[in-house]
């Protein structure tokens, strides 16, 4: 592998000196900069893992009940961070990760009276990690969900599984290899989506491993797990089959205690379940198909009839089963890492792409009521009561950008360069700050195209640092707008105003449940931030109409 061309840690150890954070501690580190964060001689491999729908709280190291131990134990090993944001949606999350904008510069989310949204194609500034990796000598694989505008390879990546049909875990019909269309999967032909995401991320490590040992890798392995239908295999779901039966509000409970004994909130606490909040989008034929026992309210748990209890806890017992299931396959994906020896210097990074999901609906083939859940035949969703559980402590859910819909867990382990051993970071962070993070990481340089005088540099920042020190690194504003729903966060204060509702402010030092509004009390704060979120609308919406074609390109 090659070696660094540029040391990441001296040239942060400086940018700490100038913000005279541990003056001493970082003078130390100009002299010894390996002191830390490790002797890296080589270039880093970088894993990037990425969940869908996956709740803040789901994961045993976040506080859940649901076993995944191979994800603990990178945590354990490595740094959980407490404060970090997604976009509260699939693709636009996906477009920001990638690129390093948030969704809406790059026409990737919805900015009124411009070709944009789910749809929108990138202008050509905007291209993707593994493009830019190419400089330091990355070779860049993909397996799993896509959820971008054109297709891998020709967006940087040397080898792609794209699964464009996330409705059938048991046969898709539309999913590439390597941008060559693959034939429908057959029905009852053993295969199952999460486990053929992680023998593709296999056979390219294997492959790397034969013929590409000179060089680095990027792999970004994208699960469609935990994301509806519910979907799951007969041998995970027996696992879970009476866990779920006392509730939801019983099993909230819980998880917020370990939250608490984990110490990942501090100071806050457990926001008040929202009684009138069902899914962001109504399907009421859908929920006739589905039958009598699906609640789509977060009712009080005894307020249900038997059959409706045994319905939800049979569904939640099919989301643990996915989760439990994907936290297996990242496991058989570590053991490849370690029979390669290539573990050690890896960088592993695993999130979620939005909150955990409050829709119900019913696409693709359907939903049989009378075959068995989680089987291919069924088509259930989670639903809000149990979605407020997996977003345990935080309000609301994907597409919301209140804390239950933005926040997710973030985890970085890489046992050569990360000395912190299952340590906390409270900084807050966003996915806009994963490309200067892993550019930073591997040394490579970001592309004269990003110059001021063409196109403002990525609004994210470095996440390296708070590798080391937490606190490190700081933010000027964090911002969110999907489907009508807006936020913008400065420090400790955000503003947050759901579709047609007016502004709430909130303290996040002592209100990360969102539950005291104090946009009354503060007016002239609310205001201002008001205004900085427009500024920052009109700031974007002017970059996305750069270049712009009739078409959108």
């Amino acid at each position: 592998m090659r070696t660094f061309h540029k040391n990441p840690v001296f040239s942060y150890a400086c940018s700490a000196l100038k913000q005279q954070v541990l003056p001493i501690l970082f003078i130390l580190l100009l002299a010894c900069p390996f002191i830390l964060f490790g002797a890296v001689e080589q270039r880093p491999n970088v894993l990037l893992i990425m969940a869908d729908d996956l709740g803040f709280s789901d994961l045993g190291c976040y506080g859940g009940e649901i076993k995944t131990p191979n994800l603990d134990r990178l945590a354990a090993k490595g740094i959980r961070f407490t404060q970090f944001y997604n976009t509260a949606r699939c693709w636009p999350t996906r477009a920001a990760l990638l690129t390093g904008f948030y969704a809406q510069q790059v026409r990737r989310d919805k900015i009124p009276g411009i070709p944009s949204g789910g749809r929108g194609v990138r202008q050509p500034w905007a291209r993707l990690l593994p493009d830019l990796l190419k400089s330091s000598g990355y070779r860049s694989y993909h397996s799993g969900k896509w959820h971008l505008d054109g297709m891998p390879l020709e967006n940087g990546f040397d080898r792609s599984y794209y699964l464009k049909d996330q409705g059938r875990y048991f046969n898709p019909k539309v999913h590439w290899k390597d941008d060559v269309k693959l034939s429908p999967v057959e029905k009852d032909s053993g295969y199952f989506i999460t486990k053929a995401i992680a023998d593709h991320a296999i056979e390219c490590l294997k492959e790397h491993e034969e013929k590409h040992t000179d060089k680095p890798f990027f792999h970004y392995l994208a699960f469609t797990a935990p994301h509806f239908p519910l979907h799951a295999l007969p041998e995970d779901v027996e696992r879970y089959r009476e866990t779920y039966q006392e509730g939801w509000e019983s099993i909230r409970q819980k998880r917020w205690n370990r939250i608490q004994q984990m110490g990942l909130l501090k100071n806050g606490k457990l926001s008040q379940v929202e009684p009138d909040l069902g899914p962001p989008y109504h399907f009421p034929d859908h929920l006739k198909i589905l039958g009598e026992n699906e609640v789509n309210r977060p009712l009080l748990w005894n307020e249900l009839t038997d059959g409706q209890k045994m319905f939800q806890a049979e569904k939640m017992a099919l989301h643990a089963a996915m989760i439990d299931r994907m936290d297996q396959e990242i496991g058989r994906v570590l053991q490849q890492l370690r029979n390669m020896n290539a573990l050690d210097n890896t960088l592993i990074l695993f999130l979620s792409d939005n909150g955990a999901s409050a829709e119900i609906m019913v696409r693709d083939d359907g939903h049989d009521p009378e075959a068995i859940p989680g089987s291919a035949a069924t088509y259930l969703c989670l639903g809000p009561g149990w979605s407020t559980t997996c977003n345990t402590p935080f309000r609301r859910h994907k597409t919301w950008v209140h804390e239950g819909g933005i926040s997710t867990p973030l985890i970085m382990s890489w046992p050569k360069g990360i000395k912190s051993q299952g340590e906390l970071r409270t900084n807050p962070g966003h996915v806009t700050d994963i490309v200067p993070t892993l550019l930073d990481v591997t040394g490579t340089t970001a592309p004269k195209m990003w110059d001021a005088h063409k196109v403002p540099q990525t609004p994210g920042t470095s996440l390296l640092p708070v590798v080391y020190q937490d606190h490190s690194v700081k933010h000027n504003y964090f911002w969110w707008f999907h489907d009508g729903h807006r936020a913008l966060r400065m420090g400790d204060w955000k503003v947050v105003a759901s579709k047609n509702e007016p502004w709430e402010l909130y303290d996040l030092s002592t209100d990360r449940a969102e539950e005291v509004n104090l946009s009354n009390a503060n007016p002239q704060l609310t205001s201002r931030l008001k205004a900085e979120w427009n500024n920052r609308m009109e700031e974007f919406r002017q970059l996305a109409m750069r270049n712009l074609t009739q078409k959108g390109k």
